[in-house]
Order: C-alpha cells, then structure tokens, then sequence
C-alpha cells in the first residue's frame, strides 16, 4: 500500500475540508521527507500537510475527511 501526501485546507465549514494530493510514495521515508519540504515551503496559514497510509487515492480522502473526537484529557495532563 502506498504513502499518500495530502495538502489540507479548511473548507467553508468545519465538516469540509479541501484536499489537493501533492504526491505518492511506496516508502514512508521518502513520504516523509517530501512532507518535511513541503512544510518548509508553505507560508500559508491553516495549511496542514499530512501523510497517510491506504489502499488508493479514494480510501486516504476518506481518512483524512473523518471527523475525529479530541482526546480526553486527564487531570495530571493538564
């Protein structure tokens, strides 16, 4: 299964997110040194660049568009 790098951008509600695929690689090293670079060059704000791990382009949107809960934090964490 490949690594996918995805540029994250907020979409015009909290629910959407606008997701462009910047590139693909079979190693996760390579996927995340590209990631790194990537980083360095965007300026812009609320831009994440993230990678994931699936089957194809199609399972990592679906991933990467699911809305996850924040973790609970304990009373030491705090």
């Amino acid at each position: 299964m490949p690594y996918f790098v995805y540029k994250i951008t907020d979409g015009a509600t909290n629910f959407i997110k606008n997701l462009e695929k910047l590139n693909e690689f079979e190693t996760y090293k390579d996927a995340k040194l590209n990631c790194r670079e990537a980083r360095k060059n965007m300026a812009e704000p609320g831009v994440n660049i993230k990678v994931i791990f699936a089957d194809n382009t199609l399972h990592a949107e679906e991933l990467l568009m699911e809305k996850r809960d924040q973790p609970i934090l304990q009373e030491w964490e705090k």
